[in-house]
């Protein structure tokens, strides 16, 4: 364990996913605030039960914080903005957006995965790939377009991209504390992807088309169909290319 402010930090050679490295780790804290990292990922997991593809050089993380369940709803708008602004802070003039839930665009490709976990007890996991070094080239076989930071110049040790990460993190889950989740949501909706653009949404049992009108309270996206607002609280947004920002 290695400390980086008030967190306490284990980066390992190898691990099957660092989620549940994380898990294990919240069932015995030494800290407060914990971070596990691996220089190998062998079975990392993305949302809805799908894969998180772990190449060599790439930040595999997760973040054990104290949280409940009612946290949740708002843990991934805080984890993706503070990856926007770690971005935006190394190249100020490269077009990094916001995909709901909790996706990171650089140039209308995906940089990052989030999942989100709570275990049993008083913590929240919440792991993060970022694609550092490189993004997986067979974009045929992956849900949405890729994309990585070195492929934009931006040349970083995943250890310094950790680093910097967790203070943008405790800057943003301050800033959630002290003014509450309205703060965010205006942050994320003035860096989100195709805003009052139209957009598709995957349901589990439905697709349709409709336009990106923002997010409520509690992060639900808001869409215009047919003439009237819908809630959606879990689903998959694409965007179509010729309007990709």
């Amino acid at each position: 364990m290695t400390k980086l402010g008030d967190w306490y930090w284990e980066d390992l050679d190898t691990t099957g996913s660092t989620n549940d490295a994380g898990i294990r780790l919240s069932q015995h804290p030494v800290a407060k605030k914990m971070v596990v990292s691996a220089k190998e990922q062998t079975a990392g997991r993305g949302r809805r039960g799908r894969s998180w593809l772990g190449l060599p050089g790439n930040l595999f993380m997760s973040l054990v914080v104290p949280g409940s369940y009612q946290d949740l709803n708002h843990m991934p708008f805080v984890v993706s903005l503070s990856l926007l602004k770690v971005i935006k802070g190394l190249a100020p003039d490269l077009d990094v957006k916001l995909k709901w839930p909790n996706d990171v665009l650089v140039a209308g490709g995906k940089i990052s995965g989030i999942l989100l976990e709570k275990p049993e007890n008083e913590y929240i996991v919440l792991g993060i790939g970022v694609n550092i070094a490189a993004a997986p080239k067979n974009e045929q076989e992956l849900l949405y377009p890729v994309a990585g930071l070195r492929d934009y110049g931006i040349e970083i040790d995943r250890c310094r991209f950790l680093e910097l990460y967790l203070k943008e993190f405790d800057k943003t889950m301050l800033a959630l504390r002290s003014a509450g989740f309205e703060a965010i949501r205006k942050e994320w909706l003035a860096n989100a992807a195709n805003l009052g653009q139209e957009i598709k949404v995957n349901l589990e049992h439905e697709s349709f088309q409709g336009i990106f009108k923002g997010l409520d309270e509690n992060g639900g996206l808001l869409v215009e169909r047919d003439g009237r607002v819908e809630k959606i609280y879990a689903g998959d947004v694409f965007i179509t290319k010729e309007k990709r920002s």
